[in-house]
């Protein structure tokens, strides 16, 4: 099989979606990897080892886009779009309930769409997310401690206070992965922290793990107003599989908290969790409503592209060569967890959570001989 990798395009996002060690594992399995030139140099991994390692290093992105599977690490940009052809296989995060235009496209083209954030093993586990949303928790809370500093406009509040000083309150909206981790760090950092959730047995858990150093919540209308109105930082680290985030955080609710206080939305990428946000750029992360900064950086892990390369490739990898060696359709009818990140064969969406979202027409993998 004809292997892509290009070099990712959106804003600032320095990620790759193989290692030069991933490439060997496919090279010495027959496959053909072709690599766009550079696209690696942001993670530290030079055309040269690619070459080592047996990729093809190719000039134009046209290159590594002509091949029977395309891996990537984000959605495809509207200037790549052309590039999208009738045999292709797309491996990436798609995001799709949030990207109807891209939809539209893939579904023109006949493009089969393989989403990472939907590949789902039997306990409902997400492992292809997992590492970047393991990421985007750990990192949303530096980045809002950050813009709690008073020259990016923030209340001049300090996460962890000193003794005598009342430390900063961390609300986060959501105790999945995002959820967890965000809480580690702001305890670590020494926050007051309140996380929400529906779920009570993932409440009960995150009690246990934290040693109940941590204020949980059920979420309700009342609840979350109460807590967003208290923040200093909120996270919004809700998640609902494949489809959009649910908008928990209202205009009112933005309105209630104090000026400089920071939202860092991670659901941004489904569409966000707070009314009031709307997808940022690292270069241009920032914008206030209400007198509360808004981060709606939709790459988030992008930032840090070495650590976050290597983490989602460890998890990507195994998926990768299973498509590879078995071909497409062979590897989605033997493993029903790849199957659950079909989102779109052949130009026809297969996930309900994305047909809802977007309104359009849903096909189920059984009406096409895949399941």
């Amino acid at each position: 099989m004809i292997i892509g990798l290009p070099k990712e395009i959106k804003d600032n996002e320095f990620r790759v979606a193989v290692t030069p060690g991933g490439v060997r594992q496919l090279f010495d399995t027959g496959h053909e990897v072709r690599v766009q030139k550079g696209a690696g140099e942001e993670s530290g991994f030079s055309d040269d080892e690619y070459r080592h390692w047996g990729a093809r290093v190719v000039d134009r992105p046209e290159e590594a886009w002509e091949a029977d599977l395309v891996v990537k690490v984000k959605e495809p940009q509207p200037s790549e779009f052309t590039l999208m052809h009738g045999r292709l296989t797309l491996f990436t995060y798609l995001h799709l309930a949030a990207e109807k235009a891209l939809t539209l496209e893939m579904m023109a083209r006949g493009v089969t769409g393989i989403a990472y954030e939907t590949v789902e093993t039997a306990d409902r586990s997400l492992p292809l997310l997992t590492p970047m949303s393991e990421v985007a928790g750990r990192m949303a809370v530096q980045i809002g401690a950050r813009y709690l500093e008073k020259h990016h406009g923030g209340r001049g509040k300090l996460l962890s206070g000193v003794p005598g000083v009342r430390q900063a309150d961390v609300t986060i909206l959501g105790a999945g992965v995002v959820g967890v981790n965000a809480a580690q760090i702001a305890l670590g950092m020494g926050a007051g922290v309140t996380v929400l959730d529906i779920d009570a047995h993932r409440l009960r858990y995150l009690d246990q793990v934290l040693h109940g150093r941590l204020t949980t919540l059920s979420a309700n209308p009342h609840t979350t107003a109460e807590a967003v109105k208290r923040a200093d930082l909120l996270i919004g680290a809700v998640l609902v599989k494949g489809a959009k985030a649910p908008r928990l955080v209202t205009r009112e609710m933005v309105r209630s908290m104090e000026p400089g206080s920071v939202i860092v939305d991670v659901a941004v990428d489904q569409g966000g969790c707070c009314e009031t946000i709307c997808p940022t750029r690292h270069s241009d992360p920032v914008y206030v409503v209400d007198g509360v900064i808004h981060y709606g950086v939709t790459n988030i892990p992008g930032a840090v592209p070495r650590t976050s390369t290597y983490a989602l490739s460890n998890a990507t990898l195994p998926y990768l060569v299973k498509l590879a060696d078995k071909g497409v359709s062979e590897a989605i009818r033997n493993d029903p967890s790849l199957a659950k990140g079909v989102n779109v064969y052949r130009g026809k969406i297969t996930y309900p959570a994305v047909a809802e979202a977007l309104g359009l027409g849903y096909t189920p993998l059984t009406s096409v001989g895949l399941s």
